[in-house]
């Protein structure tokens, strides 16, 4: 209970502090979020500085207040859940935006990750076990994969796959012309086929790099004088690659692959740019252009959250896994 006690402090701390630094950062950026909702206004006629502090008041942008005042509504306004209307999709809340966007992200990164972990994990294992076989052979054309930047990869994947050979769409979630959204298996299967493409680029340039650290660790735990005693002890194969070989040689990949779900959000930018996909990235990516500084510190705050929780979740995972954490502790 104690280690446990520990844990949560640190994340409670580093929790604050990134609130703290989400609450500045957009503030030191140059422009002023009011500045460009009044000349939207004025583009439709007069404005009156009446209707400036009320916009001042609905976006939280009154530069006239001090600032601690600024950080005390901020921190206020998180506890309620309210974070702001967002200039660039006006008059929509900061709330409904990422409700409608981080469903998209999570949905194609986030499986895509997990898939791409699964796979690289357990093709390195088989791979360090039969080390020399054509499977081992095979690492060093996956991780080529890894070393070419994504977004070239992913581009070439989209030439290819999308354009010479129409296997794929070129863009988008689903397709808005033939089909309504929700629960049905039209509209499942719409996003599926459209979110194909996207995934098998994310599978494709990180799948070869789990391979190899899964074989490398795989290699190095065999090394191990407790392996030379269970294959003394006379136990199956299967169970000693199983059992003792895989489960300490994952991990490291246990820890990557945490901070990989914690940047789930933050790393999909690059897709969704490359493929005009409607998830949290291309709001984040809207909200910067358009000085959007509520909606940029919420979307922050979905990241800041991400990776403390995927960080939290290994911790306990780690204690769980291996008993010399709870040992030291």
């Amino acid at each position: 209970m104690r280690y446990l006690i520990r844990k949560f402090g640190f994340y409670l701390v580093a929790l604050w502090a990134a609130l703290t630094v989400n609450f500045c950062i957009p503030r030191l950026m140059p422009g002023d979020p009011v500045e460009i909702m009044m000349s939207k206004l004025g583009q439709k006629g007069p404005v009156t500085p009446e209707t400036r502090q009320s916009i001042e008041a609905l976006l939280g942008a009154d530069s006239s207040r001090p600032l601690p005042r600024q950080y005390g509504d901020y921190l206020a306004g998180l506890a309620t859940g309210d974070l702001g209307v967002s200039v660039t999709f006006f008059p929509a809340s900061v709330i409904d935006i990422i409700g409608r966007t981080l469903p998209w992200t999570i949905g194609l990164i986030g499986l895509a990750t997990v898939i791409s972990f699964l796979a690289g994990v357990g093709l390195g294992t088989l791979a360090g076990w039969r080390r020399g076989s054509w499977l081992d052979n095979l690492i060093p054309v996956t991780t080529m994969f890894q070393s070419v930047p994504y977004f070239w990869l992913a581009l070439i994947l989209l030439f290819l796959l999308g354009s010479v050979w129409p296997l794929f769409p070129l863009n988008g979630g689903y397709d808005v012309y033939t089909v309504t959204p929700g629960w049905n298996g039209e509209f499942l299967g719409s996003v599926l086929y459209y979110g194909a493409l996207p995934a098998l680029t994310i599978i494709v340039s990180s799948a070869g790099g789990w391979m190899l650290g899964m074989r490398n660790m795989m290699v190095s735990t065999l090394s191990e004088d407790y392996m030379l005693t269970a294959e003394a002890k006379g136990l199956r194969p299967g169970r000693i690659m199983r059992r003792y070989a895989a489960r300490n040689a994952v991990l490291p990949s246990i820890s990557g692959f945490a901070i990989s779900l914690g940047f789930v959000v933050a790393g999909s930018i690059v897709t969704e740019a490359v493929f005009s996909y409607p998830g949290i990235g291309s709001a984040l990516l809207q909200a910067v252009g358009g000085n959007d500084y509520a909606l940029m510190q919420g979307i922050f705050l979905i990241i800041t959250l991400a990776v403390l929780g995927a960080n939290l979740l290994v911790d306990l995972l780690y204690s769980v896994i291996d008993p010399r954490i709870r040992a030291r502790s």
